[in-house]
């Protein structure tokens, strides 16, 4: 795991960027600066995904974001992915001082029925290891996460690349990994939907720009 180099003036509004399961920063590349010509300062951190739970990679994720912290500003969270749930976990237990809302595109917060279909292939749990395990629909209910008491924006797809999960293992609407229904979370402040796919979402022009209105205003733009 290491983060980004910090950007941005000490007084903007920090913003820690956490990518998906088998992902890397550089997924958030095009995200990362469009909150930087927005004024932002980021860290894009990468950390090691497929190979602790999702508290471990919390704990992993702490010395850079406190460092971060330090700066006399809000910090926010975007996070795309099971990145929103790392983010989760580490708000849970080193929430910071200055916090501010936190922006989910296409985070399983209800699971992923895609991983309670591959959970038990060996090849699965090799590949995504243990954190793989904790996107299933019984390892994320409730309890297993303390609810959200800050600004909370989700940002889920409509639309899918796999035609198999997309059309016969999720709920429709889906994302092709993440159905609707399960991006949504209790208490959150606001939500969105867009036509993106999964891996699609931190890309899409209107899910980065309604990814800054929420950070701005603490609600997504009407459509």
């Amino acid at each position: 795991m290491h983060g980004a180099p910090q950007t941005g003036e000490a007084r903007c509004p920090g913003v820690v960027l956490l990518h998906g399961i088998a992902r890397t920063s550089a997924s958030l590349s095009k995200l990362e600066r469009a909150l930087q010509a927005s004024r932002f300062a980021t860290l894009n951190i990468d950390y090691a995904s497929r190979k602790k739970p999702i508290a471990a990679l919390a704990d992993d994720i702490h010395p850079a974001i406190a460092r971060f912290a330090e700066r006399s500003a809000p910090l926010h969270f975007v996070a795309h992915s099971m990145g929103g749930l790392v983010a989760r976990a580490y708000i849970a237990r080193y929430r910071p001082p200055r916090l501010g809302g936190i922006v989910m595109l296409g985070t399983p917060n209800g699971g992923s029925e895609v991983a309670d279909l591959l959970s038990g292939s060996r090849l699965y749990r090799a590949f995504y290891g243990p954190a793989g395990l904790e996107l299933t629909t019984p390892a994320t209910q409730p309890g297993v996460l303390p609810p959200v008491d800050y600004p909370v924006g989700v940002i889920a797809g409509n639309r899918f690349i796999d035609p198999v999960a997309g059309l016969f293992v999720l709920p429709k609407p889906n994302d092709g990994r993440v159905s609707v229904q399960s991006a949504m979370l209790a208490d959150m402040a606001d939500h969105i939907v867009v036509k993106a796919s999964h891996t699609g979402l931190p890309r899409h022009t209107i899910a980065i720009a309604q990814t800054i209105a929420f950070l701005r205003k603490g609600r997504f733009q009407p459509g």
